[in-house]
Parts: C-alpha cells; sequence; structure tokens
C-alpha cells in the first residue's frame, strides 16, 4: 500500500505539489492522471525517496521507502527508461542490480524472459529502441518481485502488441495482489487497465475514485449526427447555442455536437426538414471527463497568449 498524506513539495518560489493526500491498495491498478507540470513525476519521486518532500509524508508498506533495507524487494518502479547506461547489456544491468539487492541471479533470466528480452540479453542498451528500453525497465520493477509497482509512462515507444502486453501484465500484477500504481497520459490505457484514479491538478488533488464514477462526471458527452447536409444542421444548431465540429473524415457528413441533448437536435433537424441518418449520444468517457474536470489546472495550454 501507498499512502501520501499532505505531501508538499516547493522549488523556491514556485509550489510543484500541495497538501496532496491519497492511498493506493493493493489488489488493484490505480491510475495517476493530471495535465502538464501538476506534479505527477515530483509526487512518484518523493514516494520513492528520491525527492525529500518540504513537508507532509509518503509511506510505502507503513515507512518511508528509505526504511526499506533491499529497495527492489519492496518497491518496482520505472520512472525513465532512458536512465540506465547505454554501454551495459541488459543482462549485465539487471545483474548488478539483483547482486546489490540480495536477489537471486536466477531472476534476471526469469524477467528478461517475462519482458520478452531473452534474445536481447547480451546486447548493449545502448542500442535499444525505446520500445525496448521500456521492457527493460519493467524487467528491472519486476526483478525483486516486489508487492508495490509504481510505473510513469510505461507504454511510450510501445508497439500495439507491447501495449496490449502492458496491460494483461499490470492487470495479472494487481490480481496477485500487488499494489499497481500507474501514470499514463493515455486515456483509452486507462480506461482498459485501471480500477481506480488519482486525479491532481497544479499540485492539487481533484479526485481519488474509480475510473467509472469519474467518467460519469462528464457533463458534456456530446452527440454524434450524421447528415447530407452538414451545413444546414450547423446553422441551426448553432443558432439554438451549440458547438459543432466534423467528426471524422472530411466529407463524412457526421457532425460532433455539444451543447444540446439528442432529443432537441433531432426536433429541430424536423422542424427544418433536414434529413438524419443518424443520431446518437457519445458514451461517457474518461478522456471527456479529464478535459472537463483538469481545464482549469492546465500549466501549458496550446495556442494561449503570451
Amino acid at each position: 500500500m501507498i499512502e501520501v498524506n499532505q505531501l508538499t513539495k516547493r522549488y523556491g518560489g514556485k509550489t510543484a505539489v500541495q497538501d496532496l493526500s491519497f492511498t493506493v491498495r493493493p489488489g488493484q491498478v490505480t491510475g495517476f492522471l493530471g495535465p502538464n507540470g501538476a506534479g505527477k513525476t515530483t509526487t512518484l519521486r518523493m514516494i520513492l525517496g528520491l525527492d525529500a518532500p518540504t513537508g507532509g509524508t509518503a509511506t510505502v508498506s507503513g515507512v518511508p521507502f528509505g526504511d526499506h533495507r533491499r529497495g527492489l524487494r519492496h518497491v518496482g518502479a520505472l520512472l525513465d527508461a532512458g536512465q540506465v547506461h547505454g554501454g551495459r547489456s541488459a543482462a549485465a544491468h539487471l545483474s548488478a542490480l539483483a547482486r546489490s539487492n540480495g536477489i537471486a541471479s536466477r531472476r534476471v533470466d526469469e524477467v528478461l524472459g517475462e519482458v520478452g528480452l531473452a534474445d536481447a540479453a547480451r546486447r548493449r542498451i545502448g542500442g535499444f529502441s525505446l520500445g525496448m528500453k521500456q521492457r527493460l525497465g519493467i524487467a528491472t520493477a519486476l526483478l525483486g518481485d516486489p508487492p508495490v509497482l509504481i510505473f510513469d509512462e510505461p507504454i511510450n515507444g510501445m508497439d500495439p502488441e507491447g501495449v496490449l502486453w502492458v496491460r494483461r501484465l499490470f492487470r495479472r500484477l494487481a490480481a496477485e495482489g500487488r499494489t499497481v500504481f500507474l501514470s499514463s497520459h493515455l486515456m483509452t490505457e486507462m480506461e482498459n487497465t485501471a480500477d481506480q484514479l488519482v486525479v491532481i491538478g497544479r499540485g492539487r488533488l481533484i479526485t481519488a475514485e474509480s475510473v467509472r464514477g469519474f467518467a460519469a462526471r462528464a457533463t458534456r458527452l456530446g452527440v454524434v449526427v450524421h447528415t447530407p447536409h452538414t451545413a444546414e444542421l450547423t446553422a441551426v444548431l448553432t443558432a439554438e447555442g451549440a458547438s459543432v465540429e466534423p467528426e471524422g473524415a472530411a466529407g463524412s457528413g457526421k457532425l460532433s455536437v455539444t451543447g444540446l441533448p439528442a432529443e432537441r437536435i433531432g426536433a429541430l433537424a424536423f422542424e427544418h426538414r433536414i434529413m438524419l441518418h443518424e443520431l446518437a449520444t457519445r458514451a461517457a468517457s474518461l478522456e471527456a471527463a479529464f478535459m472537463e474536470l483538469t481545464g482549469d489546472s492546465v500549466e501549458y495550454l496550446a495556442g494561449a497568449p503570451r
């Protein structure tokens, strides 16, 4: 279990994390979400004892991570797949970590096989692709067979097969009763992998709840409309205060509408004799809820005036 209590981190006059409290429980995958600059990586580094907090506490299994002897037996983590010595082989890298943590040497071959790098065990890491480095980072996290696992953007650079493999791996680890804490910007992966979410913005907690509960928070679910008369329908709907954008490929005849329910859109189309081929309310999504609930917490906004 990971417990964060009133955690705060300041760098000079900038507050990266402010009075943050949450719990990550075993037996489930907990996703960690927030816009760029929200303080996610800083929080993970404080949990792992890499950065000292300005205030508050972060504990793993009841004590600070630094109090665990032979830490890889207690917590496995992947924060940056590129932070490895490029001149070493994958096997040499893991063997050194195994020796320093009192882990049997056989675990090196076991985890390399588990992550699909058995054939690359003697190759230098500097020649690995990003996806291979991510696999090596996951192997490092698994090396000590720990009860707690922390991953920061673990599928960056992964091909579709790798993404599917990672998703299944995390679900299996949680099913074994482990604590799995996962940070990612990919909402689809969170929907398919996580059970619970911790969402932060500007260093503060926004919510900690189930994925389904969070997705249901979206109030502007949107409606998909398919019509051969997009220009006419767009004019009618915008006059009613709706927001209308093209949906799919250019010329598809599909529109994405927010601000009006499907029933009202259908009634307006009928009143103005506009034919509709499709009218469907978009299902609640994690991405829609995230964009809506973190909009005020985005620090680096594209297109914002300087």
